[in-house]
This record gives C-alpha cells, sequence and structure tokens, in this order.
C-alpha cells in the first residue's frame, strides 16, 4: 500500500445462503459497496440443528463456490457454533457487520467485533424457506 492511502474497509456477512435468491444478492452488493467482504456460512450441521433435517439443501462446500464467485466477495470461511463465529469476526476485525433488518432490536453475535452494525431492509417476498416450499409443494400436485 502506497503512503497516504487508507487501508480497505472491512466488511463482515454471516449465514446460511443456503438457496440463494435476489434479497441475498442484493445484501451482499451492499455489504461490497462498503468495503473488503468476508461472508461466515454455518456448516451443514449447524443448518439442520437451526433449520431442520431437510435443510441444507445444498452443501457447504457448494454454498461457498456459489457465494465466492459472487463479484465483490473477499473471502467465505465457515462456522459451526457461535464461538466460531465469534472467533472469524474477531479475526477479521470488521468496520461494519451487515445484517437483516430482521436482526433489529436483537442481540448480533459478534457484534462488539466490529466498528458499526448495519441493518440491511430484507426485500419482501424473498426467502429460501419460501422458495423450498414452493418446490414441494409443486412436486406434490
Amino acid at each position: 500500500m502506497e503512503r497516504g492511502q487508507s487501508e480497505p474497509l472491512r466488511v463482515w456477512v454471516n449465514g446460511t445462503f443456503d438457496v440463494l435468491h435476489r434479497g441475498h444478492l442484493e445484501l451482499l452488493e451492499f455489504a461490497s459497496s462498503l468495503g473488503l467482504v468476508r461472508v461466515g456460512l454455518d456448516t451443514d450441521g449447524r443448518v439442520k440443528q437451526l433449520k431442520g433435517e431437510s435443510r441444507p439443501v445444498n452443501t457447504l462446500e457448494d454454498r461457498m463456490f456459489f457465494i465466492s464467485k459472487i463479484k465483490g466477495i473477499q473471502s467465505v470461511v465457515p462456522f459451526g457454533s457461535d464461538e466460531e463465529l465469534i472467533r472469524s469476526i474477531e479475526d477479521w476485525s470488521p468496520n461494519y457487520l451487515v445484517v437483516g433488518s430482521d436482526y433489529r432490536n436483537k442481540q448480533v453475535i459478534g457484534s462488539e467485533y466490529s466498528k458499526e452494525v448495519i441493518f440491511f431492509d430484507k426485500i419482501d417476498g424473498y426467502s429460501s424457506s419460501k422458495i423450498i416450499n414452493y418446490g414441494r409443494d409443486f412436486s406434490s400436485r
């Protein structure tokens, strides 16, 4: 880095990102407009724990591949517990932690290691569960 240039800002985003949809891409695009983005992904075991036995639809390996190919994503790391998530956020030392607006007024894990938490307004009508359920409903016809 040349003298007088400031270090790029670091941004952290985490989630399941199981069945990608427009809402995910809008959030990641917004995050990348702020700086270098590292995405933390829940491991398959953690997704099962949080979302049920039928999830994830896509394996961690596939989800990491998909996310890593999105323009503006610096790196992708897995985490299997709150402790691993906290350690990963602390290691990245982000300027911004970007989370969905549904976490407003809730504890955001690892927020103490970020200078600022930014809430991204969810895009109405988009959710992985909705897509998965639509597929199930459609196939049972």
